[in-house]
């Protein structure tokens, strides 16, 4: 073994441990060295989405000491950054397997230093933890949870006072903090009990009334209130407030997915709770086809992502993609504002740059302004707090299932997103069109835009070694031609620069630095590579496009463009 991993697996063994502890790194050591290898060989970091990682002892893992050296780190520079003040904290956990004790582990530590911390005295979706810290004015929070990930992971998502995720230079600098800290020894475990209050109803009502007042249409929801919805939870905590939501919106139909919404950490009735998996919205397509729903709707376990399912033209259940919901989200805000009189002439929508670019052309045919940033929530938060007063945020969405209408909080919201969702379905409905039909009609009006993903997972240490390999050989060796398409430019936003692979010039990417290599194609597909930030993955987007002339030809249209896709990745060998 490594003998910078064994140190930290003897510190382990002898250090301030509890005894459970030491006991499970004497087992590994003994029974399976190369599962201790992998729980110590480096200390997890905060990436795209925070602290995320396997639920275990070492430092590779989410436990009691990670939890609590990061805490102590954050609070540290919490310290820091507001000098003289009451520091403010608000904390939430989602319905994962030691997600409230990993809460109220780190609720302890920041009140034993001394800060303030608002703790949801039972589980709450992650987005009104966002929501709870502009409204409680809290300098930081936290919420535990790996959101859509399997039963093994847990997490922690660490926010700023502006209720988005830690951006740089708070990320790094919390990092920093947490290596400053030479042993669990340093943590503040306990003594500040007195400076934790429970939350709970006050705030739910707060945000719900927030999330009520964004509707555009109310009195087409009141003509359309037994519009038939279809909702699963997936065993997570959009339970706690999404019916609820509906209710306040005024629909009067909702039908919940008994299997699924009972919070529990073992999700299952899925493998992954993820909407994004037909396997996970399976329960609820059922559901959905024995009462002729309107609509299906699924979240993931903190209610940050949200999934749909809607009939096509046959009167078959689809799932969406994030791209083909985030395009009818938008559009629909858009054009609505329009039509009720309230859209304002500084309004703007922003995207990651993963997603698909038909919004870009919607937004440009309305005169509204559509900024793309870097892949990950916190992005569009930071873009929200820099436009502040100078333009009118309306949506914002990324293609993993995210979108947040209004900017009464900072992060993705699928409980708000969900209502809005089944509030476009009743739009539409009141108009006598499906939300299906709607999307066939903006692809005969802006083009037909198909996306595709597909992530290549590479466990463990060597993983992310060959995760760094094939981003530098696709760094450094571009393909001059995709699937007989050239390759017209390169854009690489960990050197910040785009290139012109045909006539040489160059330009500058003027967004942070992040490790995105994207290939844009003479055909106009866009290929984008980026290694997860939160998972052991690589990730490919693929967005091809192609006119629509009519409804009739979607089938033949939509077939030509999932060869191309599969063409292009058979060309990439990337499987």
């Amino acid at each position: 073994m490594d003998a910078a991993i064994q140190e930290k697996v003897n510190f382990w063994l002898t250090g301030n441990y509890d005894q459970a502890t030491r006991d499970e790194v004497a087992r590994m050591a003994k029974e399976n060295p190369g599962e201790l290898t992998d729980s110590f060989y480096r200390n997890l970091e905060f990436g795209t989405g925070g602290l995320r990682g396997i639920m275990g002892v070492g430092t590779n893992r989410i436990n009691k000491y990670t939890i609590g050296m990061a805490t102590q780190g954050y609070a540290n520079y919490l310290r820091k950054s507001f000098p003289n003040q009451e520091i403010r904290v608000a904390i939430a956990h989602d319905s994962r397997n030691n997600s409230r004790f990993f809460a109220e582990t780190a609720a302890n530590i920041f009140a034993a230093n001394g800060i303030k911390v608002f703790l949801f005295q039972s589980l709450r979706p992650t987005p009104e933890l966002s929501f709870s810290i502009r409204y409680l004015r809290c300098q930081g929070g936290v919420v535990c949870t790996a959101s859509h990930n399997p039963k093994e992971y847990n997490g922690y998502k660490a926010y700023w006072n502006d209720g988005g995720q830690l951006v740089p230079p708070h990320d790094t600098n919390v990092i920093l903090e947490v290596e400053k800290i030479a042993s669990v020894n340093e943590v503040k475990w306990s003594g500040g009990e007195a400076n934790i209050t429970m939350i709970g109803k006050e705030i739910d009502e707060a945000y719900i009334s927030m999330v009520k007042g964004l509707s555009v249409y109310p009195e087409i929801i009141q003509k359309q209130h037994n519009l038939r919805i279809v909702y699963t939870p997936i065993h997570g905590t959009g339970i706690k407030l999404v019916p609820e939501v509906l209710q306040r919106f005024g629909f009067s139909n909702v039908h919940v997915v008994d299997e699924q919404a009972t919070p529990d950490g073992n999700f299952p009735t899925v493998i992954y709770p993820n909407p994004e998996e037909s396997e996970a919205m399976s329960i609820g397509l059922k559901k959905a086809q024995q009462i002729d729903a309107d609509i299906l709707l699924g979240t993931d376990p903190d209610a940050d992502r949200v999934g749909i399912g809607i009939k096509n033209g046959e009167g078959q259940w689809v799932l969406m993609n994030g791209n083909q919901t985030a395009v009818l989200a938008f559009n629909y805000l858009i054009e609505a504002r329009r039509a009720k009189g309230i859209a304002q002439a500084n309004d703007m929508v922003v995207k990651t740059i993963v997603t698909t670019d038909m919004i870009d052309r919607i937004a440009l045919k309305s005169g509204v302004t559509c900024y793309n940033v870097l892949t990950g929530f916190k992005w569009i938060a930071e873009l929200i707090k820099e436009k502040e007063g100078i333009e009118n945020y309306v949506i914002g969405g990324e293609e993993s299932y995210g979108l947040l209408i209004g900017a009464s909080l900072r992060d993705k919201d699928a409980v708000s997103a969900v209502a809005f969702l089944c509030e476009m379905a009743a739009y539409e409905k009141d108009k006598g069109k499906t939300l299906y039909e709607k999307l066939i009609e903006l692809y005969v009006e802006y083009g037909f835009y198909k996306e595709s993903l597909i992530s290549i997972t590479k466990k463990g240490m060597n993983g992310q070694k060959e995760i760094a390999e094939m981003m530098e050989v696709f760094r450094s060796n571009p393909p001059a031609v995709i699937n007989g398409s050239p390759v017209v430019e390169l854009l690489d936003y960990e050197l910040r620069t785009g290139k012109n692979l045909q006539t040489g010039e160059t330009w500058a990417i003027r967004l942070p630095q992040s490790n995105v290599l994207q290939f844009i194609l003479a055909d106009g597909s866009k290929i984008s590579a980026r290694p997860s930030g939160t998972e052991p993955k690589i990730k490919f987007y693929f967005s091809v496009n192609s006119k629509l002339d009519q409804a009739a030809d979607f089938a033949t249209v939509q077939a030509l463009l999932n060869a191309r896709i599969d063409n292009i990745i058979r060309d990439m060998k990337l499987k």
